[in-house]
């Protein structure tokens, strides 16, 4: 596993609590340099453990703003509200991953053997920058989040690549590869998130916040924003259970691995089962990362459990009511999985599970409860209301 991200709950806390001091000017003034993988850098890298929660973003924001005022970090704290707002959205709108994946297909089997998608993903195509940031992210599992912006965009506007399968290159890489948060940039980029504006990558731009590292010639000059048919409205949040209720079995999964007791409120836990299927990750490297992860947190969550804490390798049907029989439960709770591999596979194992009279319940933190229903339109609309709510969930500083 890459040193880089040692996959414990315990060394994201070190990773945060070394970054907090960091989190205002410091961030502000270079977030947007990448001055290279091997270099120090003003951004947290915390994006690993936020994506399987083994960090939540309520915590991550109230470690920074016990230090700062809102108005100090209010940089740092907008970008771990970008990661609640994609989910937010596509949450309401669903149809767009399954289009997403859709496209995908079709366009890898027309795409197959085509000389100028290896070149692209070996980082062959002769293009400075782009070929590094393209071995880097297969060697490491990471990107800077500016690289990723000027990868999609020469991938898109300069070699003319469906944004389909650059997006889907990054599932496959990167450790915190994630369903709203990496689809809905690239169509950012594209012009289709917010139809009709698109990041153009300049060469310019690159050698400034590379530290003149990287100057490429020949990036597309404009931008022109992809098109696609109309994005749905935005449909009512999917509905989530209680905790509170009959004895109940706890369903960790890969959306959420560090449940806490805020999440089980009420509950009575009578075992922990641990499913962090590998099947629905999409690359080796997150497969690697939560794997380790799972065990961390089988150890964590048996020294907290009252009842038996049980690691399976497959989230499957059988194997949970495997686990809630041997807990003596008729009920299963779980962190509400959002959008994407893990909710699909909980959608079909809670209608076999009713079949054998097993209730699953997924459970809603209160940060998603309270930012997702914001995230209706644009996320500068969605921008107004952070400090508010904030303030009612009591994380601000004046």
């Amino acid at each position: 596993m890459n040193g880089l991200f040692e996959p414990t709950r315990a060394a994201g806390l070190a990773r945060l609590h070394a970054f907090v001091p960091h989190a205002g000017r410091a961030y502000a003034e270079g977030r947007n340099s990448d001055l290279g993988p091997d270099r120090p850098s003003a951004v947290s890298r915390l994006s690993p453990w936020l994506r399987y929660r083994l960090l939540n973003e309520q915590e991550v924001c109230a470690a920074v703003l016990e230090q700062h005022s809102l108005a100090a970090a209010e940089k740092y704290v907008q970008e771990v509200l970008w990661r609640t707002y994609w989910k937010g959205w596509l949450e309401m709108r669903p149809g767009i991953w399954t289009r997403f994946v859709e496209e995908r297909d079709v366009q890898r089997e027309r795409l197959r053997n085509v000389r100028a998608l290896e070149q692209a993903e070996e980082g062959r195509t002769g293009i400075e920058g782009f070929d590094d940031w393209a071995r880097e992210l297969v060697e490491t599992g990471y990107l800077h989040n500016h690289a990723r912006m000027w990868f999609a965009s020469i991938w898109i506007f300069t070699l003319r690549l469906p944004w389909t399968l650059g997006a889907d290159f990054f599932l496959r890489h990167l450790i915190d590869a994630d369903a709203a948060s990496n689809t809905l940039s690239w169509r950012w980029v594209a012009g289709l998130q917010t139809a009709g504006k698109t990041y153009l990558a300049t060469a310019d731009n690159i050698a400034r916040h590379t530290g003149g590292r990287f100057a490429p010639k020949g990036l597309a000059r404009t931008a022109e924003p992809l098109t696609e048919s109309p994005v749905p409205a935005a449909s009512p949040l999917p509905q989530a259970g209680s905790a509170q209720g009959a004895p109940a079995l706890l369903l960790v999964t890969s959306e959420d691995m560090a449940p806490d007791a805020a999440l089980w409120r009420g509950a009575d836990i009578r075992g922990i089962c641990i499913a962090a299927d590998p099947a629905l990750l999409w690359g080796d490297r997150a497969r690697g990362f939560v794997a380790e992860a799972a065990r961390d947190m089988a150890a964590l969550l048996g020294e907290m459990s009252a009842g038996p804490v049980k690691q399976v390798d497959g989230l499957d049907a059988g194997a949970v009511a495997q686990a809630a029989r041997a807990a003596g439960v008729s009920r299963v709770i779980t962190p509400y999985a959002p959008v994407g591999p893990v909710a699909a596979r909980l959608a079909d194992i809670a209608r076999a599970l009713q079949g054998e009279g097993i209730e699953l319940v997924q459970v809603r933190r209160d940060w998603d409860e309270t930012f997702w229903p914001h995230a209706r339109k644009g996320f500068f609309p969605f921008k107004q209301h952070m400090g508010r709510l904030l303030e009612d969930m009591g994380l601000t500083r004046i």
